[in-house]
């Protein structure tokens, strides 16, 4: 139906423009050359849709009318010669803006032809009409125009060009964002989660014929860690595609993974398991983050209890973590071999971590004690007004 009307109005168009040429070049055969220009030039306007739906008829009707407006009105009087005969571009004028519309949005080998086409008829109307010293200057304008609104027209192709590659480009940083978050999030919780399972089965199968209590234990905290990450996983797969239509706000809220600093004692418990002892300590006045960086911090402190777990060789590290007026500070301390003795399986979790911090703008620091054992320092710049923004 709507194709139907604006075919109908369309046609309805090009028929309205077809009179108001027979108007100018009939109603007034004696009036001045400027008059039917002018005339010309405003009458395309009513072609506006055909110009963005059919340029090629748009075109034809402006080159027809444009020529029936040099060639019909009148004769030159004897002696003389009228406007109409002395500047015949001013009828063509109508002419370039259509041909400048779409040498803009066609391509360019529809551009070229059209371009042809109209240079063609505008050079032999004006070389017909034109008289004595009247024929170089008409052509030299009428070829100035032509060039003029082609340039333009090239212009506005290049910016939106340019706008959709910017786009493009845009959307392209975009994913490959999402993709790094997305996988550090599967890093962060996957290896934190295998890294205890591992432990635990290892303890499990040394003790299960002489201890099955404790072998049992180990089977229990497999199943624990095992159960959280599947629901980690479940929620992390939950956001990677849109919330379903009829999904409550509670349900997906429940279903998001936003885990923070408030869960640390859960965390600690889960590193317990595995072996680790973890003692937290929090300083400062404990007051809302924003979601990103409270986020963050959890995961920066999960990544480095899962080092712990795997490559420090100890049962005790300490997390502490500061509330400052500027900034948060989040630090994590083991007393094991740190980076003299290195473990096996190093991965991806140092980078990460550098990865979240630099996101917002923070300072990490990572690396064996004097003393003894490895520290990780993260220091995350807390936005003004972070209290009322994640209150709110």
């Amino acid at each position: 139906m709507i194709t139907t009307r604006t075919t109908v109005a369309d046609w309805a168009c090009g028929m309205l423009y077809v009179f108001l040429v027979l108007v100018l070049v009939a109603g007034a055969p004696r009036a001045s050359g400027v008059l039917h220009a002018t005339g010309a030039l405003l009458a395309v306007s009513v072609l506006a849709g055909v110009v963005r739906r059919h340029p090629s008829a748009a075109l034809a009707l402006t080159l027809l009318g444009a020529t029936a407006v040099v060639v019909v009105p009148q004769r030159p009087h004897v002696g003389t010669l009228t406007l109409s005969y002395q500047a015949p571009f001013l009828s063509f004028l109508a002419v370039d803006l259509v041909l400048g519309c779409i040498v803009a949005a066609r391509t360019r080998r529809v551009g070229l032809f059209t371009v042809a086409v109209a240079f063609t008829v505008q050079a032999l109307v004006i070389g017909t009409f034109s008289h004595g010293d009247y024929l170089t200057l008409n052509g030299v304008i009428g070829l100035l125009a032509l060039v003029a609104s082609c340039t333009v027209a090239l212009l506005m192709r290049e910016r939106r060009e340019h706008a959709v590659a910017l786009r493009a480009q845009e959307v392209a940083e975009a994913v490959t964002a999402e993709r790094l978050r997305i996988a550090r999030e599967l890093h962060d919780m996957v290896a934190h989660s295998v890294g205890i399972v591992t432990i635990q089965a290892g303890v499990g199968s040394r003790v299960i014929d002489t201890q099955p209590e404790e072998a049992r234990a180990a089977l229990r905290a497999i199943e624990a860690t095992s159960r959280q990450s599947l629901t980690g996983l479940r929620r992390t797969l939950v956001a990677l595609r849109q919330a379903e239509p009829d999904m409550t706000g509670a349900e997906w809220e429940a279903l998001a993974p936003t885990p923070g600093l408030a869960d640390l004692e859960r965390l600690a418990a889960a590193t317990a398991d595995a072996g680790v002892l973890v003692e937290v300590r929090v300083s400062g006045e404990q007051r809302p983050l924003p979601a990103d960086l409270d986020l963050a911090a959890y995961r920066i402190v999960q990544e480095a209890l899962t080092n712990v777990v795997r490559h420090a060789g100890t049962g005790h590290c300490r997390v502490a973590v500061g509330y400052g007026g500027e900034e948060l500070t989040v630090e994590i301390v083991d007393d094991g071999r740190g980076t003299g003795v290195p473990g096996p399986g190093h991965g991806f979790g140092i980078i990460g971590m550098r990865e979240r911090v630099g996101l917002l703008r923070g300072r990490l620091s990572a690396g064996p004690r004097p003393e003894g054992g490895f520290r990780v320092v993260a220091r995350l710049p807390l936005p003004e007004g972070a209290d009322v923004a994640a209150a709110r």
